[in-house]
């Protein structure tokens, strides 16, 4: 494997400093609320929120199970650490789903990206072959035109697509 021309790594570099600064252009735009979702999933989803789980779960259950001495039990039957933990929980997940649809729109958009960019370069490796093909009239080298015709040829995104869509219907894996 060769190793990337110092251009090809010069751009990149430049690449992904611009998609860096425009995501976090576009995180420092997003709505407060979504920022602070995504805040809360993030404290959330830490080793630290775990361990002040164990500690104040654990410290609650010692507590009303009677094992700390002086201190006075306020849920020996633990009903309200399972309220708690119930309300927590709606809470939680609703974080965790309004993180997880922001994902999914940047995921989305990114395929976009991906597709746009795919579809032109596949048009300009078309023009490409076209551009192949004259030269090599030109030189009179001989060209197996079955081949070449099938890479001259545009794809046409909205036909790949239904070809997709047909082939999943008879699958069976779409409505």
């Amino acid at each position: 494997m060769t190793s990337p021309t110092p251009q090809m790594i010069e751009t990149l570099r430049d690449n992904i400093a611009r998609l860096t600064a425009r995501e976090r252009a576009e995180a420092h735009a997003a709505p407060l609320s979504e920022r602070i979702a995504g805040q809360i999933t993030a404290f959330t989803g830490s080793m630290r929120f775990v361990a002040l789980h164990l500690a104040v779960f654990g410290v609650w259950i010692a507590v009303n199970l009677g094992a700390v001495p002086g201190l006075p039990r306020f849920d020996p039957s633990f009903v309200v650490l399972a309220m708690v933990a119930s309300v927590e929980a709606i809470f939680l997940s609703t974080f965790v789903l309004i993180s997880q649809n922001r994902m999914a729109v940047a995921a989305d958009r990114r395929a976009d990206l991906d597709l746009h960019v795919n579809l032109l370069a596949e048009h300009e490796l078309t023009k490409l072959a076209e551009l192949v093909a004259r030269i090599a009239a030109k030189l009179d080298v001989p060209v197996d035109r079955a081949e070449f015709g099938e890479i001259e040829a545009d794809v046409e995104p909205t036909e790949v697509l239904d070809a997709l869509d047909q082939r999943r219907r008879e699958e069976g894996l779409t409505q």
